[in-house]
C-alpha cells in the first residue's frame, strides 16, 4: 500500500465518517473526485494508482487536474470548484498527518477558486407550478404519489435529495403539521405544513399502507419495487409532468426545469408575498441569510414595483415626448412617405 492508498483510505474511513460526521452524499461527491483524479494521475502524469504517492501531489499536480476537468470532462465551473473543495479537505487533512509536508498542502489550499458568470435564477410562477401539478391524472397509483411527491416537493422547498431519505416516520400528521428533514451536514430541521398538503400526503399514506408500525422507516415515496426514489428518478418524473403543462402552456414552464428549480420558486413566491428573509433562510436550511439573499437579488418583479412606487416624476414638459395625434403636418408627411 502506498503512503497515498494509505491516508486516502483513512481520510474517509476515520476523519470523513468517524470524526467529521459528513453525510453520504459528500462521501459520494468525495469518492468522484479522488476517482477522477486518479484516471487523471494514470492517463495525463503516467502514474498507475499502484505506484501514485503523496510527492505526486503538488501545486502544479493539481492545477493541471482542475484544468483537465473542465477541458477534457466538460465540468462546470461550480463542479470544478466542487471538486477542489474534496482535495482542500483533504490537503487539510493530511496538515496533520502528515505535517512534514505541511507547507505542501497549504500551496495546494491556497489555489484560488475559478470564478464564472452568475446565471439568472430559473424559477416558475405560482401559475406555472399548478399547471404542472394538474397534469397528474390521479388515475393510478403512481400519479396519486407523483401528485403528493411533487406537492410536497414544492410546499417545503427541500433539495431533492431531502425528499428521497423521508420516511413516513418524518411527518407528523397533528397540528402543529410539519415534516423532519436531514439536509446537508446531517443537519435536521422541520418544515412547517398547511393542512391542505396534510391532507393530501395522508391519502397517500394510507392508500399505500405506510402507517403500518413495520413501514414507519421504509422510503415515503418508492419506486415500482418498492426501494427508494432516486434524485434522478423524481428529476424524471418532474420532467415528464412539465412537457406536458409545457403543451397546454408553454410561457409557463421554462425550457429547463428540474426538483431545484421547485425550490427556488417556492422561495420567490415567499419573498414576493414579504416573508421576511430570516424566515426563508430557515425555511430552505441555509447556514446563512447571504446565501438567502440572492432570492431577492434575483426578484425583478419585486425590484420593478419597488422602483415604480418611490418613483418621482422630475422630467420637464419640454422635455417629453409628444404624440403625432392632432399633428397635421406630421400626419400628411407619413401619408406621403406611402405614395
Amino acid at each position: 500500500m502506498t503512503d497515498f492508498a494509505k491516508y486516502l483510505q483513512s481520510f474517509f474511513h476515520k476523519y470523513l465518517l468517524g470524526n467529521f460526521g459528513a453525510s453520504s452524499n459528500t462521501i459520494r461527491a468525495y469518492k468522484k473526485c479522488f476517482g477522477l483524479l486518479i484516471t487523471f494521475m494514470n492517463k495525463v502524469k503516467g502514474v498507475p494508482p499502484h505506484k501514485l504517492e503523496l510527492k505526486h501531489l503538488n501545486r502544479d499536480s493539481i492545477s493541471d487536474f482542475l484544468n483537465w476537468l473542465e477541458i477534457n470532462c466538460n465540468n462546470s465551473i461550480s463542479t470544478r470548484n466542487n471538486r477542489y473543495a474534496a482535495i482542500c479537505s483533504f490537503c487539510k487533512y493530511l496538515q496533520y498527518a502528515v505535517p512534514d509536508r505541511l507547507a505542501e498542502w497549504q500551496n495546494i489550499r491556497s489555489i484560488k477558486n475559478k470564478k464564472g458568470f452568475s446565471k439568472a435564477m430559473n424559477y416558475v410562477s405560482v401559475e406555472g407550478i399548478k399547471l404542472l401539478l394538474e397534469q397528474t391524472s390521479m388515475e393510478t397509483l403512481a400519479s396519486r404519489r407523483d401528485l403528493a411527491m411533487l406537492a410536497l416537493l414544492y410546499d417545503s422547498g427541500m433539495r431533492v435529495q431531502e425528499l428521497v431519505d423521508l420516511s413516513p416516520s418524518c411527518v407528523r400528521f397533528e397540528y402543529p403539521y410539519h415534516i423532519r428533514v436531514t439536509g446537508k451536514g446531517n443537519k435536521q430541521r422541520d418544515i412547517p405544513l398547511l393542512k391542505e398538503q396534510i391532507n393530501l400526503l395522508e391519502q397517500y399514506v394510507k392508500e399505500n399502507h405506510l402507517l403500518r408500525p413495520e413501514k414507519q422507516f421504509s422510503p415515503l415515496f418508492f419506486n415500482r419495487g418498492g426501494g427508494k426514489l432516486t434524485a434522478a428518478g423524481v428529476t424524471y418524473i418532474l420532467k415528464k409532468y412539465a412537457k406536458s403543462a409545457r403543451e397546454v402552456n408553454s410561457q409557463l414552464i421554462p425550457q429547463i426545469i428540474s426538483p431545484h428549480v421547485f425550490r427556488h420558486s417556492k422561495a420567490m413566491h415567499l419573498l414576493q408575498v414579504g416573508v421576511n428573509i430570516v424566515y426563508i433562510r430557515d425555511f430552505l436550511g441555509h447556514v446563512s441569510v447571504q446565501t438567502t439573499e440572492r432570492y431577492a437579488r434575483a426578484d425583478s418583479k419585486q425590484k420593478r414595483e419597488a422602483l415604480e412606487a418611490a418613483y418621482e416624476d422630475v422630467i420637464p414638459e419640454k422635455g417629453r415626448l409628444g404624440s403625432w395625434e392632432g399633428n397635421d403636418d406630421l400626419v400628411n408627411f407619413l401619408k406621403d412617405l406611402g405614395i
